[in-house]
């Protein structure tokens, strides 16, 4: 019993080849050159909605300020927050880090908010404008132009 089995283990193999080895290395890194890059835009979509939420929520509390008072009021901004300067402030809580500050044009009873993202790196900026359709990219337009 005991030759047979010391017998069986000799003549298995006893592990890889360097060939399998190598072959399964550059299968992983294959997928991951594909997964990572994939990844890191669906981060990047994530905060740029994150930070479109957060403008909108901003605006419908500047809405509902609106309907009390008659008139808009500035927004300030802070990590993680955002102020309505109401005669009683409106706090907004936000997304992570995100900012969202607000100018007003008391001229055309408008407001601009800009929100930028928590991230270190350069994300894409959104610009909430109340009299020109709402939401837009701020590469397209700047709260100066309202």
């Amino acid at each position: 019993m005991i030759a047979r089995v010391r017998k069986s283990i000799d003549e298995k193999d006893q592990g890889f080849t360097l060939i399998e080895l190598l072959v399964v290395i550059i299968i992983i890194g294959i997928l991951a050159a594909i997964a990572i890059p994939v990844f890191l835009n669906q981060r990047k979509k994530a905060v740029d909605a994150s930070i479109k939420s957060d403008l909108r929520t901003v605006a419908n509390e500047l809405e509902t300020v609106y309907t009390d008072d008659t008139t808009y009021y500035d927004v300030t901004a802070a990590a993680g927050k955002a102020t309505i300067a109401a005669p009683t402030a409106v706090v907004v809580t936000l997304s992570g880090k995100n900012q969202v500050s607000g100018s007003l044009n008391a001229e055309k009873n408008a407001y601009c908010l800009v929100g930028k993202g928590d991230t270190g790196k350069a994300t894409q900026d959104w610009v909430y404008m109340s009299n020109k359709g709402g939401l837009q990219a701020k590469s397209v337009t700047t709260c100066g132009s309202f």
